[in-house]
């Protein structure tokens, strides 16, 4: 029991300090009202207790989120290995240090989504939009990415070479190229 709380407060203490560097991202008053627990509600209380249904760190394989709107979603740590995310608005969620091998993702909005250190092994990403998103440490080896919108997206350099090999088509919604959002 001793080392579950240990990894759970590794973890939460992980998350704060991700959070807190997106909140710095969208301004220092912002993050800093984040973390004011004057009022006895900060950064944490809402993290635990937001109005979304919170993911985090559970067993979604195989299961159907088709359509669904999950916006700012946390699947954080969670597995959905073989989940139907397609056509689902995905925007601003938190994959971090998911599991989402061989999940469909086709037509999803992931823009603006936090993706780092997940894998998206196998993954059906055609027709995505993932503009904005932050995907460094992500493993998307054998993905499908046909038509998807990569723009401004933040990937390892190595991931980005692999992806332009398969790069073609043009995201249906932007009308971005997929190699060009890719920069190829």
């Amino acid at each position: 029991m001793p080392n579950l709380l240990l990894s759970l407060r590794r973890w939460l203490n992980h998350f704060l300090i991700s959070a807190l560097l997106i909140g710095l991202a969208v301004g220092p008053i912002e993050a800093v009202q984040a973390l004011d627990t004057s009022s006895g509600v900060g950064l944490q209380d809402k993290a635990l207790f937001q109005e979304r249904v919170d993911y985090t760190l559970t067993n979604q394989s195989g299961h159907d989120f088709h359509g669904q709107d999950l916006r700012n979603t946390s699947f954080a740590g969670a597995v959905g290995r073989g989940g139907d995310f397609s056509a689902a608005d995905l925007h601003g969620a938190i994959f971090t240090q998911g599991a989402f091998a061989d999940a469909d993702f086709r037509g999803a909005d992931l823009s603006d989504a936090l993706m780092d250190r997940a894998d998206f092994t196998g993954t059906d990403l055609r027709e995505a939009l993932l503009s904005g998103v932050i995907a460094s440490g992500s493993s998307f080896a054998g993905a499908r990415i046909e038509g998807a919108d990569f723009s401004d997206a933040l990937l390892d350099r190595d991931d980005v070479r692999r992806l332009c090999q398969d790069a073609e088509g043009v995201h249906p919604g932007t009308g971005v190229a997929t190699r060009d959002s890719l920069g190829c």
